[in-house]
This record gives structure tokens, C-alpha cells and sequence, in this order.
């Protein structure tokens, strides 16, 4: 496996590409949470709260709930930060990804290497211990397996060497649903497991769309991700497979979820289902829709689909 040390300094991202003088508290402040990637510990929210709804049945402890919130942001923080120390090199390759704070050429950036990775790891330390401490150690010890997971699984062991990076990989994203159950009920049941599945069949079809978009940036990195080594085509068909395979993961909870969980799950299901038939049937042809339409509809996808878990599990009449 790669280490962290034997990492190339990527151009432009060595201590003397940053401009010389006192940087500013701010701006060093700003690069340091941008590394964190704010969008997506949003998306990762919108799993977590309605995932401790459901099950507490309705509102958790105030406690329990304002500290995993804050113990899943420090969490997803460290591990994005150490994800963005990690990639440096092929992040100012992609045009993607090139105005990152480590990434940035010609002098622009303001975070050097060795402050990301301290910042990865204290956060990661301050999310473990604040979970632990205030929530429970199974709660704690999930988020803490979630960055390790994210960093050495995916980031250093699957990204730059297989086409199955993002499916085994994407694991990790899956985490927070876990954290979120353990620190109601102090246990993770057969739910929790459903709502895991859910995600990790989501994610493919979810960044295979993006990847398909900028598949020049990841094939100039060398990263394979399936679109840069497969036809479209063949991507539209796998995230086919994937998107049939999520539908029945969301349909599995609802018998737990209750009536207006599972409306909602059946007709956003057919909704995403349409478009995934529809980048299948025209992928690779004239005049083939974006795969930024599907990137977004499955953003949009599995916001409405956690909203109804809240809204079921905070009206009682919602269940069967």
C-alpha cells in the first residue's frame, strides 16, 4: 500500500509555492475548512438526522443529537482533509479539482502539506473522543473506522489501482448512518443496515455520472474510475443495475419505515429509474442527455428520500 510519505509533491504545492511573507490568520482559516469539502458533510447530514429519527421514533435527546451532529462534522472533516492531503498530486491535475487549496499552482495556495495533515488528524482525534466521551464508544469507534476506512481503503488501497474504487470504497460514505443509529439506541440493527445499503448501492450511480463528465480529468490523472476504462454504454448499463439494486434496498425498510415512507420510496424510486433508463438508452449516442442530470437528480434523489424517513418517524399516524 502507498504511504502518505512516498507521495510526489505535486506542482505548485511544495512549502515554497506558497507566496512568501506572513499568510493570513483568515485566509489560512478559509483554505483549512475548504479542504473539509462543506458539501459534502452537507449531504452526509441529510442522512445522519433523519436516520436518528427514525430511530428514536421521534426526537432524540438534544444532547445526544446536537454532539453526533457535531462529532459526524469534525468526522467527515478529517476524513476529507486527509483525502485532499492525500491527492494533492492528481487533485492540480484535474481541472475538477485544481483550485483546491493544496492543489492551487503559481503561488496561490495558502495551506502547505504538513498543516492539512495535522488538521486531518485532529479532527479525526476530536470527533473520536467527543463521541466517546459524550455519546457512546460504539458511535465513536464507527466514525473513527468511517475516516479510516475513507482514507486507507479507498484513497490509498482502491482509487489509483482499480475500476471498483468507488464501489468498495464508497463504503465509507455509508458510515454515518451507522453513527447515527448507535448513538440513539447504542446498537446497530437490521435498519440501520438497510439505510447502509441504500447509500452504498447509491453511490455508484451517483459519482459514475459525475466521473462520466469529467472522465478527461481522472483518465490525465491515471485514476481508473470506470468511465475512463469502460464505454459509456457500458457505464449507463452498470448504473442501470446499480440504481434497480437501490430501489429495493429503499423498498426493504418499509416495513419498519411505515405507509409514507414507502409511497415516497416507491414513486422517487420510479422517478430515478426513469432517468437512469433514459441515460442507458442514449449513452455514447448523438445527442445523449448529461450525466450531470442524473449527478444532480441523485443529490436531489436521496434528499426527498431521507426527508420522508423523518417525516415518517416524527408523525406517528405516517406508520402502518
Amino acid at each position: 500500500m502507498t504511504s502518505a510519505a512516498a507521495l510526489p509533491a505535486p506542482a505548485g504545492t511544495a512549502d515554497s509555492a506558497i507566496p512568501p511573507g506572513r499568510r493570513k490568520p483568515g485566509a489560512i482559516a478559509r483554505s483549512l475548512v475548504q479542504l473539509t469539502k462543506p458539501r459534502i458533510i452537507e449531504l452526509l447530514l441529510v442522512t445522519t438526522i433523519p436516520t436518528m429519527l427514525l430511530a428514536a421514533r421521534g426526537l432524540p435527546s438534544p444532547r445526544v443529537f446536537a454532539v453526533t451532529l457535531i462529532g459526524g462534522t469534525l468526522a467527515a472533516a478529517s476524513a476529507n482533509t486527509l483525502n485532499c492531503y492525500l491527492d494533492r498530486d492528481i487533485d492540480a491535475v484535474m481541472r475538477r479539482t485544481a483550485h483546491r487549496p493544496l492543489a492551487a499552482r503559481a503561488g496561490r495556495g495558502t495551506i502547505k502539506p504538513g498543516e492539512a495533515l495535522a488538521s486531518g488528524i485532529v479532527l479525526g482525534a476530536a470527533a473520536t473522543l467527543l463521541l466517546g466521551l459524550v455519546v457512546n464508544w460504539l458511535a465513536a469507534f464507527l466514525a473513527a473506522g468511517a475516516i479510516l476506512f475513507y482514507v486507507f481503503v479507498y484513497t490509498l488501497g482502491l482509487k489509483r489501482r482499480t475500476a471498483s474504487n468507488i464501489v468498495i470504497g464508497g463504503a465509507a460514505g455509508c458510515f454515518p448512518v451507522l453513527v447515527g443509529w448507535a448513538a440513539v439506541t447504542g446498537t446497530v440493527a437490521w435498519p440501520a443496515a438497510a439505510l447502509f445499503a441504500v447509500i452504498f448501492l447509491w453511490t455508484p450511480p451517483h459519482f459514475w455520472a459525475l466521473a462520466m463528465r469529467f472522465r478527461d480529468d481522472y483518465a490525465a490523472a491515471n485514476v481508473p474510475m470506470l468511465p475512463v476504462v469502460a464505454t459509456p454504454q457500458a457505464v449507463a448499463r452498470k448504473i442501470l443495475i446499480y440504481s434497480y439494486a437501490m430501489v429495493a434496498a429503499t423498498l426493504a425498510l418499509a416495513p419498519y419505515a411505515g405507509w409514507i415512507y414507502a409511497a415516497g420510496a416507491a414513486g422517487l424510486g420510479g422517478w430515478f429509474l426513469a432517468e437512469a433508463h433514459r441515460l442507458r438508452r442514449r449513452a455514447g449516442s448523438a445527442g445523449a442527455p448529461s450525466p450531470m442530470r442524473l449527478f444532480h437528480l441523485s443529490i436531489a434523489y436521496l434528499t426527498l428520500l431521507f426527508a420522508a424517513i423523518a417525516v415518517t418517524a416524527l408523525l406517528p399516524w405516517g406508520r402502518w
